[in-house]
């Protein structure tokens, strides 16, 4: 078997962005920056994305086996944590308060935002884009159907800016997967990883 190792082949981010825009909308074509209806969630820490897949199953027991005789996939998430540093960009703070969008906007005479925090939890639901890029190469995840699921503690300090952390579920669009990957190798040749047959 022929040596396939490449050290062209490994990932190391060198940005990474994020992207929000209305529940279903269509994935962007290319890995120029989204357009509108897209928007761009700022300015993240270094540690990037953190993307699983958390699955779940159920061995099936049968007299006359010590074994299970079947295995059912009774679960399959992913999820994705993110942790942003503008913690007063309006949509992160809209999404990890859990308002709509519309709540932050300021009142044209006072300048302020003022709002109540839900007393039951809202379904807030948009698509999401998650491009990261390492020279030439790049790497996306889409989702058309995501929400926040959970949220770090908020701590604003004197030491740091405030981070905002926040957990995304994704679940099926109306018309396509709940995650779809989009890889671009760069200049990189992975002809040898596809022998023709």
């Amino acid at each position: 078997m022929a040596d396939t190792r490449n050290a062209d082949l490994t990932y190391g981010a060198t940005d990474y962005l994020v992207y929000q825009a209305p529940l279903n909308t269509a994935s962007p074509t290319d890995f120029a920056d989204p357009a509108s209806p897209w928007q761009m969630l700022g300015w993240v820490t270094t540690d990037g994305g953190l993307f699983k897949i958390e699955e779940e199953t159920k061995d099936i027991m049968a007299a006359g086996s010590l074994e299970p005789i079947r295995t059912l996939m009774t679960r399959s998430t992913k999820s994705l944590q993110v942790t942003f540093l503008e913690g007063l960009n309006p949509l992160v703070r809209a999404l990890y308060d859990n308002v709509p969008l519309t709540s932050l906007k300021p009142d044209a005479v006072s300048g302020l935002a003022e709002y109540d925090f839900p007393e039951k939890p809202s379904d807030l639901r948009y698509a999401y884009v998650f491009d990261s890029m390492d020279g030439t190469k790049r790497m996306r995840l889409y989702m058309p159907n995501g929400k926040v699921i959970e949220r770090g503690d908020e701590q604003p300090q004197t030491e740091d800016v405030m981070p905002v952390q926040m957990t995304f579920r994704f679940y099926k669009g109306a018309t396509s997967a709940a995650v779809t990957r989009t890889v671009d190798y760069g200049n990189v040749d992975v002809s040898t990883f596809f022998p023709v047959i």
